[in-house]
């Protein structure tokens, strides 16, 4: 397993909170390819992990999927519950603490 990989397991619900919370509503693959957009192709998401993760998080109550037809084709957007944007905020915040934190004690300023 890469290193990516390995830092991505715990922090991927965040990153798709972040996501959602940002863009509004966005399906699976999109999700992917706005996060390779987003870190320069160094974050890639697979359907294996990204998949897993938005139900887990709509079972959770924290995103809400609709079903839509798009060129004969039913595809599933996700959004974040608005009723659950403070937690969301709060995972995001205690994340960017954490990142925070780790740069304090990697790269300690003089």
């Amino acid at each position: 397993m890469d290193s990516n990989k390995k830092f991505l397991r715990g922090t991927l619900n965040t990153i798709v909170l972040a996501l959602l919370k940002d863009n509004g509503r966005m399906y699976g693959y999109e999700i992917c390819q706005k996060t390779k957009e987003s870190t320069d192709n160094k974050i890639n998401l697979t359907e294996g992990a990204i998949y897993p993760t938005l139900h887990r998080l709509e079972k959770e109550g924290l995103i809400f999927s609709t079903k839509e037809e798009v060129n004969g084709r039913t595809r599933k957007y996700y959004s974040v519950n608005q009723s659950s944007i403070k937690e969301v905020n709060s995972q995001i915040d205690l994340l960017s603490q954490f990142v925070g934190h780790l740069r304090t004690l990697l790269k300690p300023t003089i």
